[in-house]
């Protein structure tokens, strides 16, 4: 290379618009180039590392042929994002395998924010245009038998990792496609991870595996992004081994280590409106194939209805999550999405079958620090005056905010011993009255 030319891109802020969109430009002429030699049915029989190098070799040589003026540094960029954009998915590549990003956020094709350790944040990431974001969600949801067109513009999908992602492309995003990729690693949390990370205390922690063990029914409740998930893969930890599990989500996202699970996820009807399973369905299906435990990923329809029925008829132990700000929240949720079922069933019939089948209510919350942390064990007692009654067992107390940004508060117990105690006591399981008066403080 002549040393007396300019570089293809300046780095830093001399980088111009114009150089940047003549990057672009050479990218997708070398893309373009690269799918004309390249044979892709045999790429697809060859091993990833393999085909990887000899793709490698085809870009060098088609650099050599644009004779364009580069540094080495920017023509082993240039190879690599090439690479990402036959083998992978383009400019998210170096998102996806940075494990500490837990959420991509794609508003259009030149804004991409990203979470880390529970805040927001924009990247340098750009895709060329409208039309290469499109592509890459192309991509995505083609990968799971899929398809997103203007007659069909939302979709859920997942990546091969089990990440969560949804699309929506115009005519209803006005700004461009959109798209969203919720991550999931395959880490499942431990008991000493929540413990470090004051996700709950010891004492709390002792109680909801106590409850696990002795198969009664947990809901867990929480917003958007408030760790639902993360924590029933965590809580699925203390079912032992020799039960047989069936999860039921829309989006695959249970990572539960027991050898004996089997796992159902529902389908989307095709554009005729036809072929579509539901998580009601597969509930029903589930329940003739001897289950000890169902776990529904989240419940949010009628299939709420068949999930009672469940935990109400022999299937003890099950758990499932739902959106909700608090355990009260949480079951007037569940109440109307049993009304959906359009049964006409008595709201008192309702509540007392709701009460009958959950026993413990765990909300979890994403704090303004970006921490997460259990901020109330609620027992479920009973029905009284048309409601649900429940008896807090566990509580977090914010008290204020460190200079640093940190929440400040304390896990407390109330010091009401549960009536769950006579449970576990029967299934051999003794818990301390000390641990309901445990008092521990964070960041303070």
């Amino acid at each position: 290379m002549a040393p007396n030319r300019p570089p293809l891109i300046r780095g830093g802020a001399a980088a111009s618009g114009r150089s940047a969109d003549r990057y672009f430009e050479l990218k997708s002429q070398i893309h373009r180039k690269l799918i004309g030699v390249l044979n892709l049915e045999r790429a697809s029989s060859i091993p990833k590392d393999r085909i990887r190098v000899e793709i490698g070799r085809v870009v060098e040589r088609l650099l050599e042929e644009e004779r364009v003026p580069m540094t080495t540094a920017e023509q082993t960029r240039i190879v690599e994002e090439v690479l990402d954009e036959v083998l992978g998915l383009g400019p998210l590549e170096p998102l996806l395998k940075e494990p500490s990003i837990s959420d991509i956020l794609v508003n259009r094709y030149n804004k991409v924010f990203i979470e880390r350790n529970g805040k927001l944040s924009e990247t340098q990431v750009r895709f060329k245009d409208d039309a290469h974001l499109l592509h890459i969600i192309e991509k995505i949801v083609s990968q799971v038998g899929r398809r997103i067109d203007e007659a069909q513009p939302i979709v859920d999908a997942r990546l091969t990792d089990g990440s969560r992602v949804n699309a929506i492309i115009p005519p209803l995003a006005l700004d461009g496609p959109c798209l969203s990729i919720r991550r999931f690693g395959r880490h499942v949390v431990t008991q000493d991870e929540m413990l470090q990370y004051k996700t709950l205390t010891p004492g709390m922690l002792r109680l909801l595996s106590a409850v696990v063990q002795c198969k009664s029914t947990v809901l867990i409740s929480g917003g958007t992004g408030s760790g639902k998930t993360t924590m029933l893969n965590a809580l699925s930890r203390f079912i032992p081994e020799e039960e047989r599990i069936i999860t039921i989500e829309d989006t695959a996202e249970l990572q539960l280590q027991q050898r004996h699970v089997v796992k159902f996820e529902t389908r989307p009807p095709n554009l005729n409106k036809e072929g579509g399973i539901n998580q009601r369905m597969l509930l029903r299906t589930a329940l003739r194939m001897r289950p000890d435990r169902i776990i529904v990923g989240e419940c949010r329809g009628a299939e709420a209805l068949d999930m009672l029925q469940a935990m109400n008829t022999g299937v003890e132990g099950s758990m499932s999550t739902v959106h909700a700000n608090s355990p009260k929240d949480a079951f007037s949720r569940l109440e109307t999405m049993v009304m959906m079922a359009d049964l006409e069933i008595p709201t008192r019939v309702i509540l007392q079958q709701l009460a009958s089948a959950i026993k413990l209510v765990v909300q979890v919350s994403r704090l303004q620090d970006g921490t997460r942390k259990i901020l109330s064990i609620s027992e479920v007692l009973g029905v009284r005056n048309d409601q649900v009654e429940l008896q807090e067992i566990f509580t977090f107390e914010r008290v204020g905010v460190t200079d640093a940004g940190k929440v400040q508060g304390r896990f407390r117990g109330t010091g009401v011993a549960p009536k769950i105690l006579e449970r576990l006591r029967v299934s051999g399981i003794q818990l301390p009255p000390a641990i309901f008066e445990e008092n521990v403080p964070v960041n303070l």
